[in-house]
């Protein structure tokens, strides 16, 4: 009969006995794995699974395989997390009986796929970089075929430095800059070691970044939003850091004010705190040029956070952080001797695309797609559901369609019953925050390919009428 530890202390990756044996990604056999055992009955609902750091040393694994297999398994609803609590197996799930087979609900698989988060696959530049790819590797010293550096490759960091003051307007030297892996891996490196909390962030953002931070035992207080953005005159002397998306608040869509983007500053200056800057998706702006980096105001209070997830692809698993002088050495610490997440060879074809031009002609292609997309869902929402409205400004690869109080749930079922993804607004609100925004569904306008838009569109508008 199998253990239960539904009442005790966590499992180790022993106690969990996982058939890692097949096909795919150690993230995909890995999230099956748990699946499987949960189902089975192995894990109970309510027991209490390993922190994702415990569990990736038990099972050889890298942390960020083990926090995305759990980041998928809450959002399918498997498992829970919880500040103070840990990750558990959802009390909601049953397993399956030898005798009985639990019955799995049919809901119908999206046809169209307008979640928030992830570019148009479809466009990404192959021919450009495999040139890119082929020039670095014919350039590259012997030394890049050794062990990396953590501080990341100085091709990449030059790269970068340049581009970051040109685009964004961010003040770097190439020794301030670290490489990471995506924002995800920027916190785990940030938080594991260099910064403590409490942290306040908006009230409205991605879950997984707070469960990826309550993991790391990091109590979130979330800052109010309005029209202005994050409120930003909340910030005192409790928290050590705030956690801010000053171009294009995510999700709710609207810039930080001039003002309050100088008091975050000033808070941190005052206070000995630090602003984290996400600038997820800053160089897509539409109707003006992009605003410039808060990181500019102090780049000493202020560390700045970007990768080339949306403007690139997600696939290319390159981050970087623009630290303060007196944290490079302390973040370093923490990434260890060598380079263990971040592929040199991507970093060294990313440093010849951005340096080639690339990058800029990359960007500002997709910049106008993604611009008429938004028009074309802005103009499609005028003609045959004028009731409903994009809120936001015309920028990034999302809008929230702002809707009736009390709709949102009905209409992102009756998008999924139109096989339309979609997300409701409420679904990004911090659990401790009262709601502030108006019901919202959050539409991904970016990520279907571009010869499936015009589908998408219309069976979004469906679902809204």
């Amino acid at each position: 009969m199998a253990k239960s530890w539904a009442n005790s202390a966590a499992v180790t990756g022993s106690d969990l006995h996982l058939d890692l044996s097949g096909p795919g990604s150690k993230r995909a056999v890995l999230t099956a794995a748990l699946r499987e055992a949960i189902r089975a009955g192995r894990l109970q609902p309510g027991t209490r699974l390993p922190p994702y750091r415990s569990l990736a040393a038990d099972l050889g694994l890298a942390r960020n395989t083990v926090a995305a297999a759990y980041a998928e398994l809450i959002a399918e609803g498997w498992l829970t997390a919880r500040q103070g609590s840990g990750t558990r197996v959802a009390h909601r799930v049953e397993p399956r009986r030898a005798s009985r087979p639990a019955r799995r609900p049919q809901r119908p698989e999206p046809v169209h796929h307008l979640r928030q988060g992830q570019p148009d696959s479809s466009s990404f530049p192959r021919t450009a970089w495999s040139a890119s790819a082929r020039r670095a590797l014919n350039a590259a010293p012997s030394e890049a075929f050794g062990p990396g550096d953590p501080h990341g490759r100085p091709e990449l960091r030059r790269a970068l430095a340049d581009y970051l003051a040109r685009a964004r307007g961010v003040r770097a030297e190439p020794e301030r800059i670290v490489i990471c892996c995506g924002f995800a891996h920027a916190l785990e490196l940030l938080f594991g070691g260099v910064l403590r909390g409490p942290l306040a962030v908006e009230s409205y953002g991605l879950p997984f970044h707070r469960e990826l931070l309550a993991e790391a035992g990091v109590r979130t207080i979330p800052l109010g939003l309005d029209e202005h953005g994050a409120r930003t005159d909340e910030l005192d002397s409790r928290m050590r850091a705030a956690l801010l998306t000053p171009a294009h608040q995510f999700p709710t869509g609207g810039p930080l004010h001039p003002e309050r983007r100088a008091a975050a500053v000033d808070w941190a200056r005052s206070s000995g705190g630090l602003v984290l800057e996400d600038d997820y998706d800053g160089e897509f702006r539409y109707d003006r040029e992009p605003v410039g980096a808060v990181q500019g105001l102090d780049p000493e209070r202020v560390i700045y956070l970007g990768s080339v997830s949306k403007s690139l692809s997600p696939a290319v698993r390159l981050g970087w952080m623009v630290l303060p002088e007196h944290l490079v050495d302390e973040v370093l610490a923490v990434k260890g001797l060598r380079e263990r997440w971040a592929s040199v060879l991507d970093q060294l074809a990313l440093a010849d695309f951005v340096e080639s031009g690339h990058y800029d002609r990359h960007v500002r292609r997709m910049r106008q797609r993604y611009r008429h997309r938004r028009d074309q869902l802005v103009a499609a929402l005028a003609e045959h559901a004028p009731h409903i409205t994009a809120t936001g400004i015309a920028a990034g690869l999302h809008a929230v369609l702002r809707l009736r109080p009390g709709t949102e749930q009905a209409i992102v079922a009756a998008a999924a019953e139109r096989g339309v993804a979609v997300e409701g607004l409420d679904d990004f609100r911090h659990p401790d925050a009262s709601k502030s925004a108006a019901d919202g569904v959050v539409v991904g306008y970016a990520t279907p390919p571009e010869h499936g838009y015009a589908a998408a569109l219309d069976a979004l508008i469906t679902a809204l009428r």
